[in-house]
C-alpha cells in the first residue's frame, strides 16, 4: 500500500469530487500553491494512483436503459477458458465490465442494453454459443449507486 500524507488525500479528495478541476482550483481548496499542487498530483500520477479521469455517461440517454449482471460459470475451469472467456466478454459493444470472481461463478459481467429483448440476445445469443460457458445466471440492475470517492486506508 502507498504511503500517503494528508496533502496527497486531499488532493485526491478534491480530483474524486471533480476530476475537472483546474490545478489552480484544487489548490485553493487544499490550501497549497499551485505548482505544489501540480507536483503532488504528478507524483501521484506516476506512482499509478491516480489512473486517468472516467466520463460518466448517461447510459438510457445512450439508448441504453436495462442494465444486468450476469454470472457465469465456466466449465473446465482452465486457465485458458478462464483467459479467453475474459478477453472476449470483456471487447462486447454491451459489456460495462467484467469481474473475475472466486465462488461458484468464474465472472460476473455488467452489462447495458436498450431493452429485454437485448438482454435475452445477449445472453442466449453471445454467452451459451460459448462451448466453455456451462452456465448462466441473470439479475436485472433496477438502480446502479456508485461511491465514487473513495478514501486511502489509514
Amino acid at each position: 500500500m502507498a504511503s500517503l500524507d494528508q496533502l496527497d488525500k486531499a488532493i485526491l479528495r478534491e480530483l474524486q469530487a471533480d476530476a475537472r478541476r483546474t490545478n489552480r482550483d484544487v489548490a485553493a481548496a487544499v490550501g497549497v500553491s499551485p505548482t505544489t499542487a501540480l507536483d503532488r498530483t504528478r507524483a501521484l500520477r506516476e506512482r499509478g494512483l491516480i489512473r486517468g479521469a472516467i466520463l460518466d455517461v448517461d447510459l438510457a440517454g445512450l439508448g441504453r436503459p436495462v442494465q444486468a449482471l450476469i454470472a457465469v460459470r465456466i466449465r473446465p475451469p482452465s486457465r485458458r477458458n478462464i483467459e479467453s472467456f475474459r478477453d472476449w466478454v470483456s471487447t462486447l459493444p454491451d459489456t460495462l465490465g467484467v469481474f473475475v470472481t472466486s465462488g461458484t461463478e468464474d465472472f460476473l459481467v455488467h452489462v447495458a442494453v436498450a431493452d429485454n429483448e437485448s438482454l435475452y440476445a445477449f445472453v442466449i445469443d453471445r454467452l451459451t454459443e460459448r462451448a466453455e460457458v456451462a452456465d448462466v445466471r441473470t439479475s436485472v440492475v433496477y438502480e446502479h449507486l456508485r461511491n465514487d470517492r473513495i478514501a486511502p486506508i489509514t
